[in-house]
């Protein structure tokens, strides 16, 4: 699936904060994401405790 910037997903996992994972958060790339993020999409407003993370495709779904 593809996401684009603003889109509210909900995280089904997340290697890179496990705190992140059951919460819901705004895709924050314009594009899908390269070897930068190493494949992974950029989640931000999770929490006021919890900095943006990177998730892969399967980790998210339309929230």
């Amino acid at each position: 699936m593809a996401f684009k910037a603003g889109d509210k997903v909900l995280i089904i996992s997340c290697a890179d904060d496990p705190r992140a994972t059951g919460r819901t958060g705004r895709i924050v790339d314009d594009l899908p994401p390269g070897p930068l993020t190493d494949g992974r999409w950029t989640v931000n407003r999770i929490s006021p405790l919890i900095a943006p993370v990177l998730c892969h495709t399967h980790e998210l779904r339309a929230a």
